[in-house]
């Protein structure tokens, strides 16, 4: 298994910064564990040319609270946690950010592949829009409606099934 306060450099963000992060904080990312995996003990810095160095920052603080916690499992036996729209008290304080930077992080999150906050993310995205109209939504996420009048009730009707009764 992973070796406690074993540092390795992540760098070349986007802004070119670099950091030194515990082996097991940084394991929290699927890929860079495997790049770690597939290129073995070495002083070369991982490139993580698709995140930002403050949305980095902000994803190892994460990381860096989550580095003990139990490996995700299978999808199916998984499946009750995504269901549940409950977030922690931790986790609901770090992601109290502007959308912006909620959505860096989950395209963070998806490009390093840390499912566990990719699911938070998604949970305070979909706890937004719960219980909210079409509408609303757009107004909420700056989302122009380019739907003809005609369009949107053929839409309705064919999803009327869903519909809050």
């Amino acid at each position: 298994m992973v070796a406690p306060n074993v540092s390795l450099s992540v760098s070349n963000s986007s802004d070119g910064e670099s950091y030194t992060v515990e082996k097991d904080v940084a394991c929290r990312s699927v890929l860079i564990k495997n790049m770690l995996e597939d290129i073995g003990e070495s002083d070369n810095p991982i490139p993580l040319p698709n995140v930002s160095s403050n949305v980095l920052k902000k994803v190892l603080e994460w990381c860096e609270h989550h580095k003990k916690d139990p490996e995700p499992i299978s999808e199916d036996i998984d499946d009750t946690r995504r269901k549940t729209t409950e977030i922690s008290d931790w986790d609901q304080k770090y992601i109290q950010v502007d959308q912006e930077m909620l959505f860096e992080i989950i395209l963070a999150a998806n490009y390093l592949d840390i499912e566990p906050l990719l699911d938070v993310g998604y949970k305070v995205v979909a706890n937004m829009i719960k219980g909210k109209q079409p509408e609303e939504i757009r107004k909420l996420f700056n989302i122009v409606n380019d739907l003809t009048p005609e369009e949107e009730a053929q839409i309705k009707k064919e999803n009327e099934w869903a519909e809050d009764r």
